[in-house]
């Protein structure tokens, strides 16, 4: 028995001194920035303007218009102080001769981010009963805008948008907000209705 108690003292023991000795010191694991945005509730926004969508509340938004000749544009800047983005509408009324070029100036906004894109996704969008047809493009990598989309009753109305950050373009960086903002863009297209 005795021989138990010693042999036990004589472990813990050498278990304290060595534990006493120097430590290697870790430096903490770099943390990451976690984003943690709220589930989106939607509104209805009516305007003066031939159309109306739902729209997220987090948002806020302003109703502009500009003559260039006999066109008239109408402009819906929707701003998220919170994310620091904003998207950007602009309607215009079809006519019989504008609506080829109205098309092309959509597709050329989106493919003028091809110079700092990694890749541009575009997915076809199609609301036969609101009769509502359009193409929505997500632009991967450092591009100004992360989310372009257009939308057409194909007779009378075309709307196209923008998605814009206030900061300088860092993919990385603005990709949770860009996920976050590229579901109201997509809420925005579901929802609209023509007047």
């Amino acid at each position: 028995m005795n021989y138990l108690k010693t042999l036990l003292l004589f472990i813990i023991l050498i278990t304290v001194f060595y534990s006493c000795g120097e430590q290697e010191v870790l430096p903490k694991p770099k943390a990451y920035l976690r984003l943690d945005y709220p589930s989106p509730i939607y509104k209805d926004v009516s305007t003066q303007l031939p159309f109306s969508f739902k729209m997220n509340t987090l948002a806020g938004y302003d109703v502009n218009s500009k003559r260039y000749g006999d066109d008239s544009i109408f402009g819906i800047t929707i701003n998220y102080p919170s994310l620091k983005g904003t998207i950007y509408l602009t309607y215009k009324k079809v006519t019989k001769t504008n609506l080829r070029s109205l098309l092309l100036d959509a597709q050329n906004i989106t493919q003028s981010h091809t110079i700092k894109a990694n890749e541009i996704a575009a997915d076809l969008f199609e609301d036969v009963d609101q009769r509502v047809f359009g193409m929505f493009y997500e632009v991967g990598g450092n591009a100004a805008s992360q989310s372009q989309f257009y939308v057409t009753d194909s007779i009378n109305h075309f709307l196209n948008g923008s998605l814009y950050f206030y900061a300088k373009p860092n993919y990385d960086s603005i990709l949770p907000a860009a996920d976050y903002l590229k579901n109201d863009i997509r809420k925005i297209m579901e929802s609209v209705t023509w007047e």
